[in-house]
């Protein structure tokens, strides 16, 4: 087993966090790598909140305020701790029955983008849920961190939709850039995806540039033994996945991961996030 480079499963209580351990049990087989389960507990949590503290007046009154407000962040920090606590033990089973030796759960307070940052180092997979614990209770049908954690980070990130499927096919969003063009060459050295159906799509119009960078991006994945169908389609890329995934029952998306800076994005608009919300299957996002 490989015992440097790991995967990191970040996981929170909300039930996406079972789908989240299940993919990264999957990969983590696959890949012959440790896994790590990572549960983050905010270092800044509200404390009081439903108290009005705005009459407090008189004398000492500022420090038994204090005082209080303390012990309730005391008592409130020792409640989230052993929570979190149960909740890695129950999803250290639930990756031990899916033939997972040996993983490590930890609980770490911090901020989620900078503690992930601090770790990558000696991560080779982040697998994360799309949605999170807010989507428990809001509408939201992108969590509100994914775009910030995949911008922050510099490793391939699984980010997990709904319900557990072993990937068997899957779509490469190829757009000839470099991104992509490097993904294609991690898509055919990883066993990650060894012995799976691929399939390498480029949407747009045909021309003689996309007909070779196409050619080059099959020849690599089939150079490493892959079998791969290939398809140029004209039309929007966010339609043209989607519709892909769906006539051919696509497990598993690979694509580049908001490839533009921050301010172009507020200006026109994130493909990147398009495309995770019209293809609604776990997406290997690329850096």
């Amino acid at each position: 087993m490989n015992n440097e480079n790991k995967v990191l499963a970040c996981v929170d209580q909300s039930h996406f966090a079972d789908y989240v351990a299940d993919f990264a049990a999957w990969a983590a087989r696959r890949l012959d790598a440790p896994l790590e389960l990572l549960h983050i507990i905010d270092r800044h949590p509200e404390t009081a909140k439903d108290n009005d503290h705005s009459g407090a007046i008189g004398i000492n009154a500022e420090k038994n305020l204090l005082n209080t407000l303390s012990a309730q962040d005391e008592l409130s920090s020792k409640a989230a701790r052993e929570s979190g606590r149960i909740f890695l033990n129950r999803l250290r089973e639930r990756v031990l029955v899916a033939g997972i030796q040996s993983p490590d759960v930890r609980q770490r307070y911090g901020e989620l983008e900078e503690t992930l940052v601090e770790q990558q180092d000696a991560v080779q997979l982040f697998v994360l849920g799309r949605r999170g614990e807010s989507a428990e209770v809001t509408q939201r049908d992108l969590g509100r961190n994914v775009e910030r954690i995949v911008r922050a980070l510099a490793r391939p990130i699984l980010t997990i939709t709904e319900g557990f499927t072993e990937p068997k096919r899957v779509l490469i969003a190829f757009d000839g850039g470099v991104v992509t063009r490097k993904g294609v060459d991690m898509v055919a050295n990883s066993p990650l995806f060894k012995n799976l159906s691929l399939h390498l799509v480029m949407s747009g119009k045909e021309s003689a540039e996309a007909a070779r960078q196409v050619a080059l991006a099959k020849s690599t994945l089939e150079a490493q033994g892959h079998e791969v169908t290939v398809a140029i389609i004209p039309g929007d890329a966010e339609r043209v996945i989607a519709q892909y995934i769906s006539e051919h029952a696509i497990d598993l998306l690979v694509m580049g991961g908001y490839s533009h800076s921050r301010l172009r994005t507020m200006l026109l608009g994130s493909k990147t996030s398009d495309l995770l919300r019209s293809a609604k299957i776990p997406t290997l996002l690329l850096r």
